[in-house]
């Protein structure tokens, strides 16, 4: 059985269920090396301004080391918070046939995409895009760069077109692109959470008749929460009703703008157990985001597990996968409040519209899985 060495940060909701599933498979040996700390397992959250400590399992079923960071400040926020002298020899010592990095920005990271190369199998996992490109000469020398960081890696394994459009841009062959769909839960999401979802809305003073907008993230300048409030508020419907999730440096602001508006409701950043009641609770989700860097947007794959309508903006990385406008929802301009004011007017007339739209939500999330990104990393680790 080949052996592969999976190198990334720390442990997260949306790839421990892809490594519990290798283990599972048994199509592979894995092993995932942890390279910022086993701290990480309840960390401070600078985007939520708290710590955060997921509800759910994120260490079961599946071989796991933490690599020693020695950096003197350790962290993902900079390329030499994660400095792992001990990296290397234990991914040497496990006798890995191929080595899966999960994101090049990291000194330690570029340096096993650079030691393994023409040793083992290089496989990377990104989902960088070309959304917020810009051109210049700080843009030309990050293109050559980015060149040469990827004639390190023998395959690169893209979640959707953005990315791959991104991969193909610096240098990377066709048949070096591997489709590996970002996912997450898709059955623990579309649980049935009715009854919960009920008392929720009554909670709010949100009668049955009633639209639900959610707003599910980071209260940050990236996901654009602002315009969200503001074209809302310009729709000034009685029957609709928009309730934000999440914690961050833009709350204060947030708050202010929506005083005085009771159809406008907040509650604190949610934990893994309770959001599939949240998305079950709305009616439309959606992501107004302007990045820079909103490569992709899982929020929305979850709100499509819950079969819910989604809106997102074009500066999202799933929009173009995920989204068929008319179908299950709707894209719109970022940074313009009158496309966002007129799609969430179009969207939501009524409530069998956005149901409708939701089904078809859910059909097309369904394809977007654990179970194919098991398979995708077991091919090329295998062939």
């Amino acid at each position: 059985m080949r052996k592969l060495a999976i190198v990334t940060t720390h442990p997260i909701q949306y790839y421990a269920p892809v490594f519990q599933l290798l283990a599972q498979r048994g199509n592979i040996d894995i092993k995932v090396f942890y390279t910022w700390s086993q701290s990480t397992l309840k960390k401070n959250d600078p985007g939520f301004g708290r710590d955060i400590s997921w509800d759910i399992p994120l260490l079961d079923g599946y071989a796991y080391e933490f690599i020693e960071n020695t950096a003197q400040d350790p962290g993902s926020h900079h390329s030499k918070g994660i400095i792992n002298p001990g990296l290397i020899p234990a991914i040497t010592g496990w006798q890995a046939d191929a080595v899966m990095v999960i994101g090049w920005a990291y000194k330690s990271h570029l340096g096993v995409l650079k030691y393994f190369k023409n040793k083992i199998t290089v496989l990377f996992r990104g989902d960088s895009t070309l959304l917020d490109e810009q051109w210049g000469l700080k843009n030309l020398l990050r293109f050559l760069y980015l060149r040469w960081v990827y004639r390190h890696v023998d395959y690169a394994l893209y979640p959707g077109k953005a990315t791959k459009a991104y991969f193909e841009k610096y240098g990377l062959k066709k048949t070096q692109l591997v489709f590996a769909p970002h996912a997450v839960d898709n059955a623990r999401f579309a649980a049935d959470r009715q009854n919960e979802a009920r008392e929720l809305r009554t909670s709010l003073a949100i009668k049955d008749e009633d639209i639900l907008i959610l707003f599910a993230g980071k209260f940050e300048d990236k996901k654009d929460p602002l315009i969200l409030i503001d074209s809302f508020l310009s729709l000034a419907q009685s029957n609709l009703h928009l309730l934000m999730v999440g914690n961050g440096v833009l709350e204060e602001r947030l708050k202010q703008k929506a005083n005085g508006h009771t159809n406008v409701h907040f509650m604190d950043f949610q934990n893994q157990s309770v959001m599939p009641v949240v998305y079950q609770a709305c009616n439309l989700l959606c992501l107004p985001s302007r990045g820079p860097n909103e490569t992709w947007g899982l929020a929305v794959n979850e709100a499509m597990a819950c079969n819910k309508a989604v809106l997102v903006s074009n500066k999202t990385g799933c929009a173009a996968d995920l989204i068929t406008p008319g179908h299950n929802g709707n894209v719109f301009t970022a940074e313009n409040t009158e496309s966002l004011r007129l799609n969430l007017a179009a969207l939501c007339t009524s409530k069998e519209k956005l149901r409708l739209l939701g089904e078809a939500s859910g059909e097309i999330i369904a394809g977007w899985n654990f179970t194919k990104i098991a398979q995708a990393i077991e091919t090329t680790v295998t062939n």
